[in-house]
């Protein structure tokens, strides 16, 4: 679906061209077209493929709609893929844009989200003297925005493990505690896997040999990769964390199996000593004196108690029961 298009000159929107007027529009000296698409057709693809000129091999992965980010150069012009990622309940749904960028356009086509950029087409016609640096800087825009939606995903994911870490050391909790932080652990691995190969691409568009059709913004892609190194130091040590906490969580199941081995150990030893008693007496011997003496009975199961007593009160003082 075409969403909009806008034809720009000195940083300013000079016209809404329809495609058939695209090329006119390219053609026009310090001019450059905008078009924004959200989950294309095949046939709506390829028209903007024969309007730039657009390399078949991107409007293949842009058709496709499940890449990894990356930045391929077809010449001169530039094919871009960023992952979208937007909470879906307590799940990471994973969109795409696919922005293409040559010298007088910049086509962007959004798949499999909600998300929507119509925020950045403004906040550049808010600075002219910087859209007037053309398609680089309407990259630099989408990249932004892309990467700032990245950090309300991060504290999110923060706040959640925090929520599990206060459970760690609460009894009876540790098979939800670990369901929880590998279901998290899935949810981190998906944003790092939307994070570090955009970093990759960031390093391609400063410093170094940069496309010259980025050449004037270096600066801004740097400012845009300082924040997804944020992201991904974030990103880093909430999977370590996590780690951590697996382990935290797994050294507690076994204090508590070994605290249900020691019990289980005492009572059984309390039995034992009134086995023992049990066995000995059980005996039928005739010399045995017991067996003549009226109270013989009762002593003998005064002794077992005492006995078994003196052996739980041991064991509750050494913290086994």
């Amino acid at each position: 679906m075409l969403i909009n298009s806008a034809a720009y000159e000195d940083g300013k929107r000079i016209a809404e061209p329809g495609v058939e007027e695209f090329d006119t529009w390219t053609a026009r000296p310090g001019c450059f077209v905008w078009v924004a698409l959200r989950d294309p057709s095949a046939d709506e693809l390829d028209q903007m493929r024969r309007a730039f000129d657009l390399h078949e091999l991107a409007i293949e992965d842009a058709r496709n709609g499940r890449q990894r980010p990356k930045l391929d150069e077809y010449g001169e012009a530039l094919f871009v893929v960023m992952q979208l990622i937007e909470r879906n309940g307590d799940e990471l749904a994973v969109g795409q844009v696919a922005v293409f960028v040559g010298e007088n356009y910049v086509v962007s086509a959004r798949g499999h989200s909600s998300q929507h950029f119509l925020g950045v087409r403004e906040r550049c016609e808010r600075e002219p003297h910087l859209l007037k640096q053309g398609p680089s800087f309407v990259l630099y825009a989408l990249m932004d925005a892309v990467v700032d939606r990245y950090f309300p995903i991060v504290e999110q994911l923060e706040a959640e493990l925090e929520s599990i870490e206060e459970r760690i050391f609460e009894k009876g909790t540790a098979r939800t505690n670990i369901e929880r932080l590998y279901a998290l652990k899935r949810k981190v691995g998906v944003l790092k896997h939307a994070v570090a190969p955009l970093l990759e691409v960031l390093s391609k568009l400063h410093g170094g040999r940069t496309p010259r059709v980025c050449a004037n913004s270096d600066e801004y892609f740097r400012d845009v990769a300082d924040h997804l190194e944020r992201i991904n130091a974030s990103v880093d040590t909430i999977r370590d964390t996590i780690g951590t906490a697996i382990a935290v969580n797994l050294s507690m199941v076994t204090i508590e199996e070994g605290e249900v081995t020691k019990r289980l150990a005492a009572w059984a030893g309390i039995f034992a000593v009134a086995t023992a008693f049990a066995g000995i007496w059980g005996m039928n011997f005739e010399t045995m004196p017991e067996l003549k003496f009226k109270w013989g009975y009762p002593m003998a199961l005064g002794v077992i108690a005492s006995a078994c007593g003196f052996v739980w009160w041991r064991f509750k003082r050494a913290g086994w029961l």
